[in-house]
């Protein structure tokens, strides 16, 4: 018996090891991609194992998309090295750099538009109707990692000198219009993207299904200085054969019918281009201009 228990816990080791030592790409040890709760986690779910298919399909790889609850989950991610890629926030990139050495690799496009700004909004028929209203106020941001939902609005806030009164990080765009059409907040933060054929694309469109009138009752008060597009992100020391493979499926899936579809689902995305850290130094700009690290901003929520 002593000495079946002996080959037991061997053969338990062995089998351990052989997990650790799966080649990653492969069926025990999948690559990890991760995708920011921007949106409807079940939209992010349905469309995201679209991409996930077509990536299998057309690498030599096997994936398993994570959707954590915050920013700043995907950030840790890449630190534990659970994560290998991400779809992220631009600001949330900024972080995984700083603390992890994660590289930018793509950056999305949004109708044509490879930048864009953070939007502060209000009810249209409140109290608030100029920057200067604010001062006082309750105001929604989405989360402290959240480039245009809190990094560059607070920022246009400080430099007008306007000081809200209680904020709020209600964790996603979509929870933000929301809270303001039913009055739980004077004011919010959220992405703005440029309308486009006589449709919104900020963030008021994420709940037009349930709010109809959403665009008549919510306004924009103002706009943030613009920013580069969201970037999908690859953990530093990924297989740089992993990060090709999977930059040309991705190039490739968003020229198909299928890709163009999932991606607009996703995030509003209708074209990726490749790119590197540096197109992402104008936010390290802002964060110069405040005088914080992406860290630091994040601990003081």
């Amino acid at each position: 018996m002593k000495q079946l228990v002996i080959l037991l816990s061997l053969s338990m080791a062995l089998w351990g090891c052989s997990l650790e030592r799966a080649p990653l790409g492969s069926e025990k040890n999948p690559i990890k991609f991760f995708f920011v709760p921007s949106v409807d986690a079940q939209v992010i779910s349905d469309q995201s194992k679209i991409l996930e298919s077509y990536l299998e399909a057309n690498t030599p790889y096997k994936f398993e998309i994570k959707i954590p609850h915050s920013y700043v989950a995907v950030v840790e991610a890449f630190g534990t090295k659970r994560a290998d890629i991400a779809s992220m926030n631009t600001f949330g990139y900024i972080m995984a750099h700083e603390k992890y050495g994660a590289q930018a690799g793509l950056t999305v496009e949004r109708y044509g538009h490879y930048e864009y700004r953070g939007q502060i909004i209000a009810k249209t028929d409140g109290e608030v109707k100029k920057l200067e209203d604010i001062q006082g106020k309750k105001i929604a941001f989405v989360d402290p990692a959240s480039t245009s939902g809190y990094l560059l609005p607070a920022k246009l806030l400080v430099d007008k000198g306007i000081q809200p009164g209680e904020r709020i990080f209600a964790r996603k765009h979509d929870i933000v219009i929301t809270m303001l059409y039913q009055n739980q907040a004077d004011v919010g933060a959220t992405f703005h993207s440029p309308a486009h054929d006589g449709k919104i694309l900020d963030a008021r469109r994420l709940v037009k299904t349930q709010f109809p009138d959403v665009e008549k009752e919510i306004s924009i008060i103002s706009l943030t200085d613009p920013i580069p597009n969201d970037p999908v992100v690859f953990r530093k020391d990924l297989n740089p054969a992993i990060r090709e493979a999977v930059t040309k499926a991705m190039l490739d899936f968003i020229k198909t019918e299928d890709g163009k579809d999932a991606f607009n689902k996703l995030f509003s995305v209708t074209g990726l281009r490749q790119s590197t850290d540096a197109d992402y130094d104008s936010v390290r700009d802002v964060l110069k201009a405040v005088g914080k690290t992406a860290s630091e901003l994040v601990s003081e929520k």
